[in-house]
């Protein structure tokens, strides 16, 4: 199921929009806080449709019953753009278990673009509800990699992708691709691929946005 927050109207639409101004993006401490921003909304809506359960809670004037979540979820990221993102996720699941994963973008003119995946850390997905959190939903690679990554730790049993900006050839990747059913959150669903990748209009190479650029 892809849920598209852009289609209803909020602040989210501010947030957006900053991030997309390139003027804007000059200020790198902003941009990593629309970032984060943006996180914590996709987090808050993401929680909505998460299992809860009924908690008493007792107050100094007598007992409050309350719905609490049953379980926090497992989140996981890629390094390095995904870590303002997830730390908006982090400021609402702010006792969920993390998980990290480096990757890198294999670019060469004579062949198709390859995700190469190293560093990997994380608890066991087995049962819980797992998100998987990346500003960037470009050709669904990344993600498509980590879950196969990931799910060597356990089966979980729910899959939510969350993502800033998404084209509709990543989705479509995902969707193909991908080893278990998802859940697909994103802020913005844009245009397509330009003939790099990049996602248009998207909002520019968020990495190197939010800490500089690489070589």
């Amino acid at each position: 199921m892809i849920h598209d927050l852009s289609e209803t109207d909020s602040i989210l639409g501010d947030y957006m929009a900053q991030l997309r101004d390139r003027d804007l993006q000059k200020n790198r401490l902003r941009f990593r806080q629309n970032i984060r921003r943006v996180g914590e909304l996709m987090a808050w809506e993401i929680s909505k449709t998460l299992d809860f359960r009924a908690r008493e809670v007792t107050t100094p004037l007598g007992t409050a019953t309350l719905k609490t979540l049953r379980e926090q979820p497992l989140m996981a990221t890629v390094l390095r753009a995904g870590l303002p993102m997830m730390e908006g996720f982090q400021h609402v699941f702010d006792e969920a278990d993390c998980a990290f994963m480096g990757a890198f973008r294999k670019e060469d003119r004579t062949v198709e673009i390859e995700i190469e995946a190293g560093y990997l850390a994380t608890p066991s997905l087995e049962g819980r509800t797992f998100i998987m959190v990346d500003p960037m939903l470009a050709t669904g690679k990344s993600f498509v990699k980590g879950l196969e990554l990931f799910l060597n730790y356990g089966r979980p049993s729910r899959v939510i992708i969350a993502a800033v900006v998404a084209a509709p050839e990543g989705i479509s990747y995902l969707e193909k691709h991908s080893p278990v059913p998802l859940d697909i959150f994103v802020a913005a669903l844009d245009q397509g691929l330009n003939e790099h990748s990049y996602i248009v209009p998207g909002l520019g190479d968020a990495g190197d946005l939010c800490f500089g650029p690489k070589l």
